[in-house]
């Protein structure tokens, strides 16, 4: 699918169908790997669940195409991409995911669940995008960083952290979840990751029990 944003770009999507009619649209928000095989995967995932699923491709705006794997050289060029998008003028890609949110209402109610810096992304589209009604950040980087804890939620947010992330120390976290009672925070016996097959940090206990919680999440509060 091509998205085409409010200043015009247009962004490249990945979509995910659901057999039968949705149940509602959901975006997903990669993490600084691209639209690789492990966030297409989580796409067709969750369409098999019954939704309409869009992943925007949130490099295009710096660097098309873009699909790495996890090796350290991989972890470099992902790092320097989103840096480089962070330096685009506000309000950057959040522009194209707001596209994205556009798209997915073709099935009714939508909701964001993002990895990473996807994570970010869901937290940051949480409180200034229209049109969602629930968000689930996993492990957000730079989320529990003042600025971020600044902003404020319009729409319902479950977040979801491990306690050995090396990136975001779990004081962090506990400060972040004191800033906002408002937000649901679950934490796991997990590093950052953790719900990524292809990674080392790869958990699977807590990576099935996040998704039992993300899915009951989108099932409650992603009616009509």
């Amino acid at each position: 699918m091509q998205l085409t944003s409010t200043d015009g770009f247009v962004c490249p999507a990945y979509v995910a169908r659901p057999e039968g009619t949705p149940r509602a649209g959901l975006v997903v928000l990669q993490e600084i790997f691209g639209i690789n095989a492990h966030i297409r995967a989580v796409a067709d995932g969750y369409a098999a669940q019954g939704y309409l699923v869009i992943a925007p491709a949130t490099f295009h705006r710096v660097q098309t195409g873009v699909e790495l794997g996890y090796t350290a050289d991989d972890v470099a060029t992902g790092v320097k991409l989103k840096a480089a998008v962070e330096g685009l003028p506000p309000p950057g890609v959040l522009q194209d995911v707001q596209a994205a949110v556009h798209a997915a209402a073709e099935a009714g109610p939508v909701g964001v669940v993002g990895y990473c810096w996807g994570g970010l992304l869901t937290w940051r589209a949480a409180c200034s995008v229209s049109g969602i009604r629930a968000a689930v950040p996993y492990y957000g980087g730079g989320m529990t960083a003042p600025a971020e804890v600044a902003r404020q939620p319009r729409c319902l947010v479950l977040a979801h952290f491990g306690d050995q992330d090396h990136a975001i120390p779990l004081e962090g976290v506990q400060a972040f979840q004191a800033a906002h009672a408002e937000v649901r925070v679950e934490i796991y016996n997990a590093q950052h990751g953790f719900n990524c097959d292809h990674r080392a940090a790869f958990d699977a206990p807590s990576a099935a029990l996040a998704r039992e919680r993300t899915l009951a999440f989108f099932a409650e509060h992603l009616q009509d």
